[in-house]
C-alpha cells in the first residue's frame, strides 16, 4: 500500500510541477505581451485555475471554499456559484444568495444520487420581483475514492444553456480532482505518522527493561552516573516519542543516537565500541524523523549483542557535493543476504513470522520506503551483509529538497 501511495504521490508531484512550470511560462509571456487571443484566453484560464487550486488542495472546508469560489465562478462563467459539502452550503459568490436553502437542498439530492441535475426557474421560484435567478446547474464533486463529497452549483440568469451545463460539469470534475489530491496528501501524512509509530514500536521492551536495570545497578555504587543515565534515557524517549514534525536534522538525530549508545554502553561496558566520523558541514541536513536511529539500534541489537567479545559500531556522514552520504556499519554476526531479502519481501506482502529478526526487516524496510517516498527512488537504502561479516547500511540524502525542512 505504501509503495502504491508513494507512486501516486510521485505522479501527482510531477503533474503539479509541470503545471507550475506552464503557469510560469504563461506569466512570463503575459509580461512580455501575449500576441493572440488564444494565448490570452489560455493564460487567463490557467491562471484562474491555479488561484482556485491552492485553497481546494487544503480540502473541502468553509475557509477553502470561500477562497476558491470566486475563481471557480470565473471559470464557469456563471452569474453565481456555490460550493457545498454533504450537509452545508460552504460558500456562495455572485447572485442567488437568497436562494441558499433551495440550492443546498438541490446539492444534497445530487450528493445522495451522485448525478448532476439542471434546475428550472419553477424549482427556484421566489417572491422577489427583481430576482435575476432563472435556473441552476448542480454537479457532484468526487473525492479520491469516487465518493461524492459535495456539489458545485452554478446559478444562471436565464434557462441554463448547454454551454453553461458543460462548463459546470467540467469545472466540477476538475475541482473534484483537486479535492482528491488533497485527500491523497492527507493519506500520505497519515501513512508517514503510521510508519513513525511502527518505528517507535520497535523500541523493544527488552531495551527499556535492560536500560532501567543498567541504571539501577549504578544507584548504590555510582549515584551520579545513575542520575546522568536517567537524564539520558528521559531525553532519548522524549525525542523518540515527540508528537510533531515529520523531519529532523542530522544533528538532532545524532544527539538522540548518542543518548541511546550511552545507555547501551552502560549495559555492555567495553564490549561496545563506537566510532563517529561526521563532517560538520552536513549537521544541518534535513532527513526524515527516526531515519538513522533505527539503523544504529539494529546494529547493536541484531549485530553486536549476539557477538562474543568486543564489537564496533561505526557511523559516518560525509559531504558529497549536493548530497550527504551516511553509513552505519557494525562488525557483528551479519546476515545471509538471501534471508534478509526474503524477509523484507514477506513483510511487503504482509506475511512472515513476526519474530526477532522481523524487527530488523521492519526497520530497514520502513526507512527505505520513507526515503524513497520523500526524495525519490534513487535515495533508497543500500545494505551490504554476510554471515559473520557484519552489516553496512548506506543512504544518500540531498542537502536541499523542495518541501523538506526540519520540524515540518
Amino acid at each position: 500500500m505504501a509503495a502504491n501511495l508513494s507512486a501516486v504521490v510521485g505522479v501527482v508531484s510531477l503533474v503539479t510541477a509541470l503545471t507550475a512550470a506552464l503557469l510560469a511560462v504563461l506569466r512570463l509571456r503575459a509580461r512580455r505581451g501575449i500576441a493572440t487571443a488564444t494565448q490570452r484566453a489560455t493564460y487567463e484560464v490557467l491562471h484562474t485555475a491555479g488561484l482556485a487550486a491552492e485553497p481546494l488542495r487544503a480540502g473541502l472546508s468553509e475557509a477553502g471554499a470561500a477562497k476558491a469560489v470566486r475563481h471557480l465562478r470565473a471559470l464557469v462563467g456563471a452569474v453565481g456559484l456555490a460550493l457545498t459539502d454533504a450537509d452545508r452550503l460552504l460558500a456562495l459568490d455572485g447572485r442567488g444568495t437568497h436562494h441558499g436553502e433551495q440550492l443546498l437542498a438541490a446539492a444534497q439530492r445530487t450528493v445522495d444520487s451522485g448525478r448532476s441535475t439542471v434546475l428550472a426557474e419553477q424549482e427556484l421560484h421566489c417572491d422577489r420581483v427583481d430576482c435575476p435567478v432563472r435556473g441552476a446547474v448542480v454537479a457532484p464533486l468526487l473525492g479520491a475514492d469516487g465518493r461524492v463529497v459535495g456539489a458545485l452549483v452554478a446559478v444562471a440568469d436565464s434557462p441554463p444553456p448547454p454551454g453553461l451545463v458543460q462548463a459546470t460539469l467540467e469545472t466540477a470534475h476538475w475541482a473534484g480532482n483537486q479535492l482528491a489530491l488533497a485527500e491523497l496528501d492527507s493519506s500520505r501524512e497519515r501513512l508517514a505518522r503510521a510508519e513513525i509509530r511502527a518505528l517507535r514500536a520497535q523500541i523493544s521492551p527488552h531495551f527499556i527493561y535492560n536500560a532501567l536495570t543498567a541504571i539501577g545497578s549504578f544507584v548504590r555504587t555510582d549515584p551520579e552516573r545513575a542520575r546522568e543515565l536517567i537524564l539520558e534515557f528521559a531525553e532519548f524517549t522524549r525525542y523518540s516519542f515527540r508528537a510533531h514534525g515529520e523531519f529532523t536534522t542530522l544533528a538532532e538525530e545524532l544527539r538522540s543516537i548518542d543518548r541511546y549508545l550511552t545507555i547501551e554502553r552502560a549495559r555492555f561496558g567495553d564490549r561496545l565500541q563506537v566510532r563517529l566520523q561526521i563532517a560538520p558541514e552536513v549537521l544541518p541536513v534535513t532527513l526524515p524523523f527516526l531515519c538513522l536511529q533505527p539503523l544504529v539500534e539494529n546494529a547493536v541489537r541484531h549485530g553486536l549483542s549476539r557477538k562474543p567479545g568486543t564489537g564496533m559500531v561505526s557511523i559516518e556522514a560525509r559531504d558529497a557535493g549536493a548530497e550527504c552520504h551516511i553509513t552505519v556499519e557494525d562488525d557483528g554476526v551479519g546476515m545471509d543476504p538471501t534471508t534478509l531479502t526474503a524477509g523484507i519481501a514477506e513483510l511487503a506482502r504482509g506475511t512472515g513470522d513476526p519474530g526477532d529478526d522481523m524487527g530488523q526487516h521492519v526497520g530497514l524496510s520502513n526507512v527505505d520506503e520513507r526515503l524513497r517516498s520523500v526524495f525519490g527512488d534513487r535515495f533508497g537504502l543500500v545494505v551490504e551483509t554476510g554471515l559473520g561479516s557484519g552489516t553496512k547500511v548506506s543512504m544518500r540524502v540531498p542537502k536541499f529538497h523542495p518541501g523538506v525542512r526540519a520540524g515540518s
